[in-house]
């Protein structure tokens, strides 16, 4: 029998539950004025495709690229205000434009990059005076940097299409493109198959018994202690008046975008330490006879390749759901805005280093930590308590809200789900573990894929 917790331990609890309320609150407020990523996934998606469209087969390009990726990209950038477009984009929306509707007020300001002006200005002069296609182009071959600005500019200018499509550059396009779109279809397309597969195995079962889940002997004051009190009021409140002073003295020297990643995993390590130590206090209270008899976590480290199968399954069958999920949100509610400030900063950043720091902060630190404290401790407590559904729902909604995006609300929810059912269905935390890292490293890796 759990022993009553001392009163000022409850009201420390309730007032880390109030202010955490408080915290998640603003922070979910403040998300909607955060720039939501997928229009800029759209528009590097649509890019790609207009590149990629040459090197793809007749019969296929309408089902990879549409019947005009052109047009596409062109009703794309057309959806942005206008007074918000980058140099970059008026120059693209003024090349594909045909030569009897080009909008000069496009290109009717000033531009600030000099190589940007000078594509602008040589483009304007192919109208203005009757100059050889080849001259030009040659004069803005500097540019071949940005294949599609490149090509988009040569064609404007009147050059011929063999010379202003690089065939290699295409090819490289078509299988991003592939990768991008094919793979992840086909990967919902089996996980719909393992879903409906599993559901009747279930049904064809008389007996389903899932394996027992050690818990710790905590209470639910304690995890609210430890969610309420160390992840969100010392982690996400407290930590960032260390982490930043700590960040800025570490990263002196070090030039962006490597000292913005360098931070970023500073700050995230600074952030898990206080959980980390409430944790630690509570599991030093509990006597032997108390400690579960299987391990404090169930970790299954002794079941690694079981673990690794299990992961790949359960990722493959939750993927339809958060995809679904993701859908209904944009469907009734538009686009939210308030993608997660990392999911920028991978799309946008070119540097080895940078990228690599976001990568083992984004696929190893975050699904370890979050793991560990949500489906290691915070969901077995519950089971023991509530019950399995009450745990599972509940688990799912705290690890969802604690990201703090109002967009990315629904989906992680149902990834939450996804993750809780792994842990009580296999028995393990490794599982989970792996499941996280992969669900974070496919999201990292197809940000790549799009970048830019």
């Amino acid at each position: 029998m759990q022993k009553a917790s001392p009163g000022w331990k409850v009201l420390v609890a309730i007032f880390s539950l109030l202010l955490t309320i408080l915290v998640w609150q603003q922070g979910l407020q403040e998300s909607f004025d955060r720039p939501s990523v997928s229009p800029k996934l759209a528009l590097n998606q649509k890019e790609i495709a207009v590149l990629a469209s040459p090197s793809l087969p007749k019969t296929f390009r309408p089902l990879f690229v549409g019947i005009d990726p052109s047009l596409e990209l062109k009703n794309t950038l057309q959806e942005f205000d206008v007074t918000q477009l980058k140099e970059r984009e008026r120059l693209l929306l003024f090349a594909i434009e045909g030569p009897n509707t080009k909008d000069r007020s496009l290109l009717e300001v000033d531009f600030q990059d000099e190589n940007l002006d000078l594509v602008k200005n040589k483009i304007l002069e192919s109208l203005d005076q009757k100059r050889d296609p080849l001259l030009l182009v040659d004069e803005i071959k500097f540019i071949k940097s940005d294949p599609l600005l490149y090509q988009l500019s040569c064609l404007s200018v009147g050059a011929p299409s063999d010379i202003c499509i690089d065939s290699m550059i295409s090819q490289r396009m078509a299988i991003r493109l592939f990768v991008s779109q094919v793979l992840p279809l086909l990967a919902t397309l089996l996980g719909i198959a393992l879903v409906l597969w599993e559901f009747i195995r279930f049904i064809g079962r008389k007996n389903h018994v899932w394996p027992a889940i050690s818990s710790l002997p905590l209470s639910l004051v304690d995890m609210i202690l430890l969610i309420a009190g160390g992840f969100v009021v010392l982690g996400e409140l407290m930590s960032p008046f260390i982490a930043i002073p700590l960040s800025d003295f570490i990263t002196q020297g070090i030039v962006s975008p490597t000292k913005e990643s360098f931070k970023v995993f500073v700050g995230y390590s600074v952030m898990t330490l206080p959980p980390l130590l409430i944790l630690w206090q509570q599991i030093k209270a509990i006597s032997k006879l108390e400690a579960p008899l299987d391990g404090v976590m169930q970790w299954g480290l002794n079941l690694i390749p079981k673990s690794i199968f299990q992961a790949f399954k359960s990722w493959f069958m939750v993927l339809p759901f958060v995809l679904l999920a993701s859908w209904l949100t944009t469907f009734f509610f538009g686009d939210p805005g308030g993608s997660n400030p990392l999911l920028e900063m991978v799309l946008s950043n070119k540097s080895f280093w940078s990228l690599s720091i976001l990568f083992v902060t984004t696929v190893f630190m975050a699904p370890v930590f979050e793991e560990f404290v949500f489906r290691g401790v915070f969901l077995p407590v519950l089971v023991n308590q509530k019950g399995k559904i009450f745990a599972v729902i509940v688990s799912a909604l705290v690890f969802a809200l604690a990201h703090l995006s109002v967009g990315e609300t629904p989906p992680l929810f149902v990834l939450g789900v996804g993750l809780a059912l792994l842990r009580l269905s296999s028995g393990r935390l490794l599982p989970c573990m792996i499941m996280h890292s992969l669900w974070n490293g496919v999201t990292f890796a197809n940000l790549l894929l799009l970048s830019s």
